[in-house]
């Protein structure tokens, strides 16, 4: 069966976490990914925590791809990357704006070669503004983005999130969105396109509800303290006995009821959206759950119908029967023979007819070069000189 992306190439000059995920998502879904990375490898090759050799987050983000070497710096490195790109349907690269343009392989340059072509650059800030050119990882992006003044506990200091929200939700997600809306238009028009994503925009986007307390309530959204963030008991987190954690999302009105009346409570029901009586019930809800474990609690409201559940570490998310049934975390036993288990996470987007197939297969730094060289007409003797130039 083919996979809706079959006969998409994708040449991926990104590195790290945001495009090389994006690419990832499209490998699973049939895309040809190309990874150009130079001769030393890219630099998320070599971030701690290092197992076998390379770093184990690299292996997280960059399954089912080829890799190509090459100096782009060298002319003769710009000349093959040119090549690739008359053949190819997508770029994806995330250097700062300026950057492919000052090596004479920006949108404008490249288009000339391949009217198709999609380019799709994620960057932190865009290719307009003020901040353009200005450096940032996730958590700046989400800091500027009002996200991390919203995290964190009421009165407490702001919070770091525990996952990168940003490079993930706001860079890889949006450029796969970009890219695919790219190729459907494509479709109709033949002409490919240049996708601007910033993970600052990302961030903003995921705001919509939050600007919607802002505008209803009037006033700005405190920390901790609003209907989603801790401020409602209905809504909350809470320590069992054993020091662990559940977490209630009784936001409707029947969810809440059968919760207040399940432990015992059935007076706070209409006190739900009463702020003023918040810190108390939510006060009286700990002490409850604080007299029995988690898995106790867990148990207990087994058969109750009220958004309820335990909040596990990964590990325990990763033996969670609905996780293993869904197919969202796989294991590689004894991963190259190091005594240890390679995690990775599944293919997220479940297809009926044509599904994602996730292969654990991951690129050695240039192991595609005499394939892909050859592809472009490159002789073997050829290969040799470039190999012996550094250009690959």
């Amino acid at each position: 069966m083919a996979l809706p992306l079959e006969g998409i190439r994708v040449l991926d000059l990104s590195m790290y976490l945001p495009g090389p995920l994006c690419s990832q998502f499209l490998a699973d879904f049939g895309a040809e990914v190309i990874k150009v990375e130079p001769p030393g490898g890219e630099p998320g090759r070599w971030v701690q925590p290092i197992v076998g050799g390379e770093s184990a987050r690299f292996y997280t983000v960059n399954r089912n791809k080829k890799s190509i070497s090459i100096n782009l710096k060298t002319e003769e490195g710009k000349n093959i990357f040119r090549q690739l790109v008359a053949k190819a349907d997508v770029v994806l690269e995330q250097f700062r704006p300026g950057v492919m343009e000052n090596l004479g392989l920006g949108y404008n340059e490249l288009k000339k070669i391949n009217e198709g072509l999609i380019h799709c650059a994620i960057t932190g800030y865009g290719f307009t503004g003020p901040w353009k050119y200005v450096a940032g990882h996730d958590l700046n992006y989400l800091s500027i983005a009002g996200v991390t003044g919203l995290t964190g506990t009421y009165k407490g200091m702001p919070a770091m999130s525990g996952v990168q929200i940003a490079d993930i939700g706001g860079g890889a997600e949006l450029a796969i969105s970009a890219i695919l809306l790219a190729l459907i238009s494509r479709e109709k028009t033949g002409k490919g396109q240049f996708c601007d994503v910033a993970m600052l925009d990302g961030a903003i986007s995921m705001l919509s509800y939050t600007l919607g307390e802002w505008f209803g309530w009037g006033r700005l959204p405190e920390r901790g303290n609003e209907v989603l963030t801790g401020g409602y008991a209905c809504y909350n987190i809470y320590e069992t006995s054993d020091h662990k954690f559940v977490s209630l999302g009784a936001i409707e009105d029947k969810f809440w009821a059968e919760f207040c009346n399940k432990i015992g409570k059935p007076e706070y029901i209409e006190i739900q959206w009463d702020k003023e009586k918040q810190a108390d019930c939510i006060a009286e809800i700990r002490s409850i759950m604080a007299q029995k474990t988690q898995q106790e609690w867990v148990e207990f409201f087994a058969d109750s119908d009220i958004c309820f559940t335990p909040i596990l570490t990964l590990e325990e998310m990763s033996e969670h029967p609905q996780v293993k049934d869904r197919n969202m975390i796989l294991k590689l036993k004894n991963f190259k023979d190091l005594g240890k288990d390679l995690v990775l996470t599944g293919v997220p987007v479940k297809l009926s007819e044509t599904p994602g197939v996730a292969k654990p297969v991951f690129p050695a730094v240039g192991e595609h070069n005499e394939e892909i060289l050859k592809e472009i007409n490159y002789t073997e003797k050829e290969i040799e000189e470039l190999k012996n130039k550094g250009i690959i």
